[in-house]
């Protein structure tokens, strides 16, 4: 098998679009295929700014890591973490704190694929394959054990999973089990789609995102508040992506609504 192709299993079929490709394709990233790229285009025409919402999303992620860094975290936990893209997790990590151990957890094969090729000479950090809604898979996984020491805090990550999450599978007893599996000084960062603001096309994006792999399920800003349990929101609070820590220089959205995104962190005290 070529190079080009490892990435790629066998079990993966192409011909169904999948959110973590066409994620990667809203990002300029090359792991995605055609179906990909045309539901990417049909998302876009119902929501003409959503490659934006998706590099804002990015941005966020790496804020995030760095403030868990400046406070003290060195291990990782990334639910849902999708194709690896230029501004890992790993790597904003371990290049601000060298020996930082990062677990991604994926179930899409092709993201599972490129990340076991990308992480294959970094002993700190790697891939399990798993549904995130199985919160024992996750945390009980080899790799999971080997990287991540729960008696000490942890960074959860949990960036644009929450609204693939059905209500059958109880979203916030999935993210309480995680809570509860953390140390003391541990963070969850979050971010999930909405239905509360007017410039989101949401009814359209669930209605498109039906003939993907992943169905979506925008939440309240109350239903959002509720996956962080007990933790302490840290300033300032649940705000859109632009919003959190904004980059200096770098202007928020003009208008919130843009970001799509709520976006939060909070503290296990």
């Amino acid at each position: 098998m070529s190079d080009t192709m490892k990435w790629i299993p066998a079990e993966v079929d192409a011909d169904v679009p999948s959110v973590a490709r066409i994620y990667d394709y809203l990002l300029g990233g090359s792991h995605n295929f055609a179906p990909d790229r045309a539901m990417a285009d049909k998302l876009l025409a119902v929501q003409p700014n959503v490659a934006d919402i998706a590099r804002r999303n990015r941005a966020f992620l790496r804020r995030v890591v760095q403030f868990m860094v400046e406070a003290g975290v060195r291990q990782f936990l990334d639910l849902g973490s999708g194709i690896p893209t230029a501004g890992n997790v790993h790597e904003i990590a371990q290049q601000a704190a060298p020996g930082s151990r990062v677990v991604y957890v994926d179930y899409e094969g092709v993201a599972v694929a490129h990340s076991k090729l990308l992480l294959a000479e970094n002993e700190n950090a790697a891939v399990v394959q798993a549904d995130v809604t199985r919160p024992d898979d996750v945390l009980g996984a080899e790799e999971t054990r080997r990287l991540i020491d729960f008696s000490q805090p942890v960074g959860l990550l949990a960036i644009t999973i929450g609204h693939y999450l059905p209500p059958a599978s109880d979203p916030a007893g999935v993210f309480g089990r995680y809570r509860d599996a953390v140390a003391r000084g541990s963070y969850l960062a979050l971010t999930h789609l909405t239905d509360d603001f007017t410039s989101l096309h949401g009814d359209e994006i669930v209605e498109t995102m039906k003939s993907t792999q992943n169905n979506v399920f925008p939440r309240t800003r109350e239903q959002v508040l509720e996956l962080f349990g007990d933790f302490d929101l840290v300033e300032p609070g649940l705000v859109t992506t632009s919003r959190w820590h904004p980059d200096y220089g770098v202007a928020p959205a003009v208008d919130p609504e843009e970001d799509g995104l709520y976006a939060g962190v909070a503290l296990k005290p």
